[in-house]
């Protein structure tokens, strides 16, 4: 049996070997959806939008009564009033009450309604951020991606070029070794190939610096794993650059978060306006009282004749001055009333209406209105900067996209004559006309002219991808 046990173990080992050997490779789409979930600064603008829907809440609340309840009990202890006889006696007495009291806004100047308004708005203005802030880390996630496979690519480059120059140093050796070269080119050769490792080392690095950036803008935990899918980005299939900056401009205008946040952010300020010239107006509520007592002192249930005084004076004649008598009745003491009883006798209610006229407050209210107007001109004038802003935010990622489109095929033309040089400085070196220190020069010119290819490639996709975000193209088709 435990030779069983142990095959079926070795057999689930086994099994799961490729899953962990087997990293998973992560696309654009892939790592923008983590992002959208995971990033905090995504989840504190969520939380602002859940803030906005509490405000609005409390701002439909305040269209319900008021209402509230309540009860006491206590105890006297000491000399007290008897309630019962009058008289002041040593006694332990304890009384209930209770009450409910009810109150609601008839009309207070419009503050209600502009205060839900108000908060519908700020929701609105809440999602925006949001988007906005979905919007800025879609963005940096789409360049942090397009730098990684810029690295990927540009340490193909040096891993070629170290493998061809290490294929140069063995055929130098061979002239070397048939006398037809100096023993010194050899040792140039070999420190070309050292200076290609060296180079292959940082670009492996750069490579890795890259994807830990990533994986920490997506919040990944498991990061050491990571990587990305070696896929290729096409230049330009919308044809944005078809279109003019002002046409640019102008569909930005309408679409673009800032400037919808910057217009809900003008008619919050000016709801606020409209809620604050509320407190000018006069308020009228509608009440409502109710309230009972109960007390637990003995009650007066009879009267009967003093057996030891049953007559008591209440004066004289006047003539004579004889004492004038009358029967002394005293009061027959009984248990409680129940509590419900009493409380029922001893209910009563109270309702009515209250009006409050603002007459003079210290100019409270007319100076937050003042305030009011401040704030709603300083987000008119946020609302112009955001337009200007964003033209100039057009205009600039146009010209970007044509310097480095202009950039991208200067450089290929580049690359390929240096290409052709470095072909041409190999056949001359095999004859003798040049010397290994020429060839090393060209090979490095055709190195550094990929690599600007390879630079511009990626910088020319991503400023394509910033002016397709201000027209309107997402970052990512989600499915």
């Amino acid at each position: 049996m435990k030779i069983k046990a142990l095959f079926l173990l070795a057999v689930a080992l086994l099994a799961g070997l490729p899953s962990f050997s087997q990293a998973k490779k992560w696309s654009l789409e892939e790592c923008i959806e983590f992002a959208m979930k995971k990033n905090i600064s995504i989840q504190l603008s969520m939380l602002d939008e859940k803030l906005a829907k509490v405000d609005r809440k409390d701002a439909i609340g305040a269209y319900l009564p008021s209402a509230t309840a309540q009860a006491s009990h206590s105890w006297n202890v000491g000399l007290n009033q008897n309630i019962t006889t009058g008289l002041l006696e040593n006694q332990t007495t304890q009384f209930t009450s209770a009450g409910l009291n009810v109150g609601v806004d008839i009309y207070n100047g419009m503050q209600n309604y502009h205060r839900a308004r108000r908060a519908s708005l700020s929701i609105i203005a809440a999602q925006y951020r949001l988007t906005k802030m979905r919007e800025d880390v879609a963005l940096n996630v789409a360049n942090a991606y397009l730098q990684i496979l810029f690295n990927k690519e540009n340490l193909k480059v040096q891993q070629q070029q170290l493998e061809i120059d290490r294929q140069q140093q063995a055929r130098v050796q061979d002239l070397v070794d048939a006398g037809s070269v100096p023993a010194g080119d050899l040792l140039d050769v070999k420190a070309t190939v050292a200076t290609d490792l060296q180079k292959t080392i940082q670009a492996e690095n750069a490579l890795l610096i890259s994807k830990l950036s990533l994986a920490q803008l997506m919040q990944l935990e498991n990061f050491q794993d990571f990587d990305t899918e070696d896929s290729d980005y096409p230049l330009d299939t919308t044809g944005i650059m078809n279109e003019s900056p002002s046409t640019i401009y102008e569909k930005a205008r309408n679409e673009r978060t800032e400037v919808k946040i910057a217009k809900a952010d003008v008619e919050v300020a000016e709801r606020d306006i409209l809620l604050a010239k509320g407190a000018f107006q006069p308020r009228l509520q509608g009440f409502y009282s109710f309230n009972t007592r109960a007390a637990y002192a003995d009650r007066i249930v009879d009267y009967q004749q003093s057996v030891s005084t049953p007559f008591r004076p209440i004066g004289t004649v006047g003539s004579t001055g004889e004492l004038v008598f009358t029967e002394n009745f005293v009061p027959i003491l009984g248990r409680p009333e129940s509590i419900w009883r009493q409380f029922d006798d001893n209910k009563g209610h109270s309702f009515g209406l209250s009006l409050n006229i603002p007459i003079l407050n210290g100019l409270a209210v007319r100076n937050n209105v003042e305030r009011r107007k401040i704030a709603l001109d300083r987000s008119k004038i946020t609302l112009t900067q955001e337009e200007v802003n964003l033209e100039t935010n057009v205009y600039t990622a146009y010209t970007d996209a044509q310097g480095a489109q202009k950039a991208y095929e200067a450089a290929i033309a580049m690359s390929e004559a240096r290409e052709g040089a470095l072909n041409y400085a190999r056949e001359r070196y095999e004859v003798g006309l040049i010397n290994i220190f020429d060839l090393n020069q060209a090979q490095t010119l055709s190195v550094n002219a990929k690599s600007e290819v390879l630079r511009t490639k990626y910088d020319y996709i991503f400023r394509m991808k910033i002016l397709e975000f201000y027209f309107g193209v997402p970052i990512y088709n989600k499915q």
